[in-house]
């Protein structure tokens, strides 16, 4: 397996998981897959954070708004890995809730990543979403 395959192999299986553990209140899986040290950032569709402190409480804040998530999937448009450095663009189609009211949301996300002893890490996230 080359490591453009072994990249894709942990977005579709670990990182994938994380956001749909997200999008159902639990964002325990997401912190594990963001890098631990800083620079961190994150511009997202629902709240901004830089600096790792930011970023837990930004994930913990947003956790609590999000419930019952029934669908979660990635579509990948272009996705690149260069050394310890990669990147992905896609489509997120989510159906949860927020803040109790059921909603499907399509986010367009544009995420950097770093390998971080060994392991691929989320550094920097952004998002909106489409209406």
């Amino acid at each position: 397996m080359n490591e453009r395959e072994e990249f894709l192999e942990w977005v579709h299986g670990p990182l994938v998981a994380a956001e749909r553990a997200m999008f159902d209140g639990d964002d325990g899986p997401r912190r594990a897959v963001w890098a631990q040290a800083d620079p961190v950032s994150v511009f997202g569709a629902w709240r901004n954070a830089v600096g790792r402190p930011a970023l837990v409480e930004a994930f913990d804040e947003l956790a609590m708004s999000f419930s019952h998530c029934t669908a979660y999937a990635l579509d990948l448009i272009s996705f690149d890995v260069v050394g310890d450095m990669a990147y992905t663009v896609g489509y997120e189609r989510v159906t949860t809730s927020v803040n109790g009211a059921p909603r499907s949301v399509t986010i367009r996300s544009t995420q950097v990543y770093r390998r971080d002893d060994g392991e691929w890490r989320v550094v920097h996230r952004h998002a909106d979403t489409i209406s």
